[in-house]
């Protein structure tokens, strides 16, 4: 067989390597690819905050995930309500978008089985302290059905400090 036959001469069988079925690899690149996306599409504004929010660091592995990014800052239009209700909001938009990240990495690559989330906040002095971290898994149910954003949170595996409504830092 010449290299100028229309079939691989790599393949022993003769068959077209280019049109059987996506490789693993490929398939889990085009996850990602498609999990970027819809995360700087369908969460570039929060409810509560339409800051940013700023993906640190993505790693796969088999079938587990590690994600770890920055939480938004409170949105600057709450600057003239009290201290206390902007960094509520804050708090709130956290949790929403860790759950929204959750549902969102495994519709992404449906080989996923468990992912790890840690979400910082940038602190004043620009350091960041860890405000939400958690192992979930895919076959944990969301629990729609619970009004409360922190239950569900802890619900699907997320760990968190939660007082007077507010995120604290975990050491």
């Amino acid at each position: 067989m010449s290299f100028g036959s229309p079939v691989s001469p790599f393949d022993p069988n003769g068959e077209d390597w280019w049109s059987k079925d996506i490789s693993g690899l490929t398939r889990q690149i085009n996850g990602v690819s498609h999990f970027l996306h819809s995360l700087r599409i369908q969460l570039r504004f929060g409810a509560l905050s339409r800051a940013r929010l700023h993906l640190l660091r993505l790693q796969i592995k088999d079938d587990a995930a590690e994600c770890d990014w920055v939480a938004r800052r409170q949105d600057p239009w709450d600057v003239d309500l009290t201290r206390m209700i902007g960094r509520r909001h804050s708090s709130l938009q956290a949790l929403k978008d860790t759950i929204d990240i959750r549902s969102i990495l495994f519709i992404a690559l449906p080989d996923l089985a468990t992912a790890r989330f840690r979400v910082y906040r940038e602190s004043a002095d620009q350091s960041r302290e860890l405000i939400i971290f958690g192992n979930v898994r895919r076959q944990d149910s969301m629990f729609r059905s619970i009004h409360s954003l922190a239950m569900r949170a802890k619900l699907v595996g997320l760990r968190f400090r939660l007082e007077n409504g507010l995120l604290c830092r975990i050491s």
